[in-house]
């Protein structure tokens, strides 16, 4: 670890900021890169947000080498900064809406977005030249991809690193007594007076009063070692005080309860040790058994779940689909923004059923909004586009487009074309196959394809036919006919939609109907014809007709969508809904809440694809099970849950203020059928976010394993108000690991916190 004690004395503050720089570039392994020089240099920049404001500002990046800072003119207000981290992606040209609507063609070259992970406006750039513009977005996206791909050994380093160099506010390379309690509180610990007194005297070892070099470095050891990991590690370091490859492979069989071999002992050895002579005996040392069990294959999650291993060859309707609401909308449902770019960030995140409500716009162009509401609207056309250019990045798994249609014949037929000509050969409009399908095709089989779900003129069947027999063309929309079914006047003014045969001809797979029950749907229902739900009538089904709902999802399709009186774009429980075998949960995907946060557990796994293959036994129409009852064909196969929640690693800070500490607890929780459903939690530690332990065990009784989540929550206490959120992490329950294990953490946003994690102790047993 390269400490600001252990470099020569500097006298001037520019020497120093090199100094600083140069450390983080020795951390980050990139000393001497002309990429980030570029950006340690900055430049100006023009910043878009209207066709009248476009205004020059000088950007650049900061000697931590991952916060950017640039120069507002604004009297009275600071300059502004944004880490690298927070970064999603960086986008070349004229993509975003901002510089579509606000930017000629002729300075294409020249732009670029730089698009957040939060719901932070993009960041619309244009560069003096096309060269500029290139080497801005090359280097800021070889910097966000060389921060993100850091070993946790690097990311510890330079974020306490980063501490230190705050913390050093005279720059003269030593820390005082005051400067010391400084940089704890940064790394978001408060100790006692006395404790830190004693931790100063016991470094500096100089006797000067100030920590300098090698004292700073031996602070840097006490503060990260972890107890917890030397006594695992001195449990089976037999060789010499190293591990050898037959003791590592004990370690994993008997904690981790892997099938190991000593090949894969030899393996995790070359890949983990930093220690070039241990290296070379076979050997792993205390460092390198912490680089393994941080590295990704042995965390939590089980590393063979990270990709596509559920069979994709079963109909489709045998899946949970990851689905959106409104997709449209970037906040509320009534004055909200409507943007391509939440379609965007909903696909990127696995989203694989995105809604589009269409309603003539003017110049017969159709466009996209909330009806009868004041968000703003956004032209039918350019959502295709995003759509068609985003929908295959994240999931090359199909992606449905279900259409809520308000538009006129005329505009319909608008639409049709649009969807012709921009999706092509990948959008579905006839069967696969000859002859007419008596079953869904497969995810596989549909791959890199879009279908249409919405209203259709005829039967499919009538296709097939040689005089194919219309239906009455005049229908309502199906979300109108569910939400106001028992509000007879509404209906009565419900004004009937005409259909164009053009856009009709578009459903294939997905034709929207009315539900009426389940004894109608299964007699006069095709396989391809599906009900939407809305919440309130889907929870009322699964609670009072579990089986049912499960039989009729074995062979169709049901949608389900928040209720309208959810103005906010607040969420539901999707769990209820997946117990009942609903495929597509549909939610408000720009909302952070526990109920997005559990419906991303869900689709974690699989590839991120968007597509779970439902358990065997709500893939049988002659299912028995029922998760209310928990009544089942097959013998029911619990599992017991044990787990021992150890300590947590670098928890943000959830105030900047430098005083400002959190006092931790973590919560962990079951979710699934309602006998599942249990949440226990540990005590809170005190001003301790840096390093806290609890070593607290809870067990859980899981039911219906094949359908449980398991979340892992952690929260600042408050003794007057709610806890506050600090991060999560969901997961399958057949997903889990057992033995010991870190838990990653995630923000609000569903985007991980560098350096924050659970270290947890997992077992799995056959309930007795």
């Amino acid at each position: 670890m390269n400490c600001l004690g252990s470099q020569p004395k500097l006298s001037r503050s520019k020497e120093y900021d090199q100094e600083v720089i140069q450390i983080n570039q020795e951390i980050l392994g990139m000393e001497g890169d002309p990429d980030l020089q570029f950006l340690l240099q900055g430049g100006d920049l023009l910043k878009v947000r209207s066709s009248s404001w476009k205004k020059t500002r000088y950007y650049r990046l900061m000697e931590d080498c991952e916060t950017m800072w640039y120069e507002s003119k604004k009297p009275f207000k600071t300059n502004q900064k944004f880490l690298l981290n927070d970064i999603s992606a960086v986008r070349v040209g004229r993509q975003s809406e901002g510089l579509k609507k606000y930017t000629e063609e002729h300075v294409e070259c020249r732009c670029f977005s730089i698009v957040f992970k939060s719901r932070r406006k993009n960041l619309d750039l244009i560069a003096s030249s096309e060269e500029e513009a290139k080497q801005w977005t090359n280097s800021l996206q070889k910097m966000i991809s060389n921060l993100s791909n850091l070993n946790s050994q690097q990311k510890t380093e330079h974020w306490i690193f980063s501490c230190l160099h705050k913390a050093d506010k005279n720059r003269d390379d030593k820390l005082s007594k005051s400067e010391l309690k400084n940089f704890l509180q940064l790394l978001n610990i408060e100790m006692d007076d006395d404790y830190t007194e004693m931790l100063f005297e016991k470094c500096d070892t100089s006797k000067t009063g100030y920590l300098a070099g090698e004292e700073i470095e031996h602070f840097y050891d006490l503060l990260t070692d972890r107890e917890e990991i030397d006594v695992i590690y001195g449990e089976y370091a037999k060789t010499a005080g190293f591990m050898s490859p037959q003791n590592l492979v004990d370690f994993l069989i008997k904690e981790q309860r892997e099938e190991a071999t000593l090949a894969d002992a030899h393996d995790i050895i070359q890949k983990n040790e930093p220690d070039e002579n241990a290296k070379e005996k076979k050997l792993l040392s205390k460092d390198g058994f912490l680089m393994y069990i941080h590295h990704p294959d042995a965390l939590v999650l089980n590393p063979d779940h990270r990709e596509v291993y559920q069979d994709m060859s079963q109909p489709l309707n045998h899946y949970f689909i990851s689905s959106s609401h409104n997709t449209y909308l970037t906040e509320d449902q009534l004055r909200g923004p409507s943007s391509t770019e939440a379609y965007v960030r909903a696909l990127l995140k696995g989203c694989r059923c995105v809604e589009l409500d269409c309603w003539d716009g003017p110049d017969d162009e159709p466009e996209i909004y909330h009806g009868y509401t004041l968000t703003s609207k956004i032209l039918f056309k350019d959502v295709i586009k995003a759509i068609k250019e985003y929908a295959f990045k994240a999931s090359d798994y199909p992606v449905i487009l279900s259409l809520e249609n308000h538009c006129s014949v005329k505009q319909q037929e608008v639409m049709a074309q649009h969807m012709s000509s921009i999706l092509g050969s990948a959008l579905i409009t006839s069967p696969l196959g000859d002859g007419m399908p008596i079953n869904f095709p497969s995810p596989e089989e549909l791959k890199g394809k879009f279908l249409i779900k919405g209203k259709r003129l005829n039967k499919l069947e009538a296709s097939f036919a040689p005089e194919g027999e219309e239906d009455d063309d005049t229908d309502m929309t199906e979300e109108e006919e569910v939400e106001n079914e028992h509000e007879e006047e509404q209906r009565k003014k419900k004004k009937k939609l005409k259909l164009a045969k053009e856009l009709s001809d578009m459903v294939v797979y997905c034709r929207s109907v009315p539900f009426s029950s389940f004894e109608d749907a299964r007699e006069n229902l095709s396989f391809y014809e599906i009900s939407s739900f809305s919440e309130g009538k889907a929870m009322k089904l699964a609670e009072e007709s579990a089986n049912s709902y499960i039989r009729h999802n074995v062979d169709k399709l049901s949608r389900v969508y928040p209720a309208g009186s959810r103005a906010g774009s607040s969420n539901y429980n999707p769990v209820p809904l997946w117990n009942a075998g609903c495929q597509i949960v549909a939610l408000n995907f720009q909302t952070t809440c526990t109920n997005m946060d559990v419906n991303q557990g869900r689709f974690l796994v699989n590839g991120k694809s968007g597509y779970i293959l439902k358990p065997a036994f709500m893939r049988n129409i002659d299912t028995e099970f029922d998760p209310i009852t928990l009544t089942r064909g097959d013998r029911l196969k619990p599992k017991t849950l044990h787990v021992m929640v150890i300590s947590a690693q670098q928890l943000p800070k959830l105030n900047q203020k430098e005083s400002s500490i959190v006092d931790p607890l973590v919560k962990v929780a079951v979710y699934g059928v309602p006998a599942d459903n249990a949440e226990k939690e540990t005590s809170y530690v005190e001003n301790n976010g840096f390093n806290p332990e609890w070593n607290e065990s809870f067990q859980f009784d899981v039911y219906v394993p094949e359908l449980a989540l398991v979340r892992f929550t952690v929260e600042d206490y408050d003794s007057v108000s709610d806890n506050d959120f600090v991060g999560q992490y969901t997961l399958p329950f057949n997903s889990l690991k057992m033995g010991y294990r870190h838990v990653p953490l995630l923000n609000r946003n569903g985007d991980v916190l560098p350096s924050a994690g659970l270290f947890v102790h997992i077992m799995v047993l056959d309930a007795e």
